[in-house]
């Protein structure tokens, strides 16, 4: 038997439960871990409320990154053996697979070996993190040396990854946050700049540090309201990728800012590199030198136990943490 959290209807945190589920032995191509910690990530959150980009089956179960052992593999599953200490990357839908569990079947195409370099809790943290900004801004090659990128909500787990990714490739990474409150620890992240939206002048600042330009990125998970004025700080040309979807609000399209600046506006979600075996290997191996050469840090906001898994959902969603939100298992 094993603990696995799942929901039966659709709502905040409180919908989640912990049952007692027999694991099968894993099938063809899977592969079964012994869960040491669980990454949370507001896609979870999204899956949970049923407003995910993809249809919810319920009975549901949820999770996308978690770390442990290997237990056990299926037929024809080649490089992973029992004992290796592995981690999961989102490379599947959570109709199919829900990884919150003490003992859960994982499909192998999403498991990945990490070096020992690397705690648990730090292996889980690692995936969303970086492949996002990396398949966004590097592995497109949208980001040269030099350019600026504009990383909203940049306290978050992959907001933080944005400034690493940024910085690593030679940009210049300007993170934006509400209020200041949060502005040395961005400093002290590797951030080059910091704005306050909520007590700054966005566009005025970004004229100020780019000489008047605007920025040439921005690396966009919010909408909403706001979304104009990301676009007014835009150099003529520049991209903008959305990789999600946090605000509630609706998002206006600003028609006229959009024919004087002529934008790239590009949706960007990182399962075209997970589910492909070259694409994911370039990224983890990006990922992996990065860690190496020190450029590269998980940074882990708070870590709950198994059985406080709604509270670590309720602190998800107050969206005041500063990295990954890990559960221990």
């Amino acid at each position: 038997m094993s603990k696995i959290v799942g929901f039966t209807q659709y709502g905040g945190p409180e919908v989640l439960t912990i049952s007692d589920i027999v694991v099968p032995a894993p099938a063809a191509h899977e592969v079964q871990i012994t869960v040491k910690a669980i990454g949370l990530n507001r896609a979870e959150s999204m899956w949970r409320t049923g407003i995910y980009v993809e249809k919810v089956n319920l009975p549901a179960r949820l999770g996308y990154e978690v770390s442990g052992v290997v237990a056990a593999v299926g037929a024809d599953v080649t490089g992973i053996t029992v004992g290796d200490q592995v981690s999961t990357m989102p490379a599947f839908s959570q109709n199919d697979y829900g990884l919150y569990g003490e003992l859960v079947n994982a499909p192998a195409h999403a498991v990945v070996k990490f070096p020992a370099s690397l705690s648990f809790n730090q292996a889980t943290a690692i995936w969303n993190m970086f492949v996002t900004p990396y398949g966004a801004l590097v592995e497109s090659k949208a980001l040269s040396a030099g350019q600026t990128v504009l990383i909203p909500a940049a306290s978050s787990a992959v907001g933080l990854g944005a400034i690493q990714v940024t910085n690593l490739a030679g940009g210049v990474s300007i993170a934006l946050t509400r209020t200041s409150a949060k502005r040395e620890q961005l400093l002290v992240a590797g951030a080059q700049y910091v704005i306050a939206t909520e007590e700054q002048d966005l566009v005025a600042e970004v004229q100020r540090i780019t000489g008047g330009k605007g920025a040439d990125l921005v690396f966009e998970p919010v909408g909403g309201s706001y979304f104009p004025t990301l676009i007014d700080a835009m150099a003529p040309g520049a991209t903008l990728f959305v990789y999600g979807a946090l605000s509630e609000e609706p998002t206006p399209l600003p028609l006229l800012s959009i024919i004087l600046k002529q934008p790239v506006i590009r949706g960007f979600n990182l399962f075209g590199i997970t589910t492909n075996p070259v694409r994911q290997k370039a990224a983890a191996d990006y990922i992996f030198a990065g860690i190496e050469s020190g450029k590269l840090k998980p940074i882990i906001a708070k870590t709950f136990q198994f059985g406080d898994v709604v509270e670590s959902h309720r602190y998800l969603e107050k969206n005041q943490h500063f990295g990954k939100i890990i559960v221990e298992v």
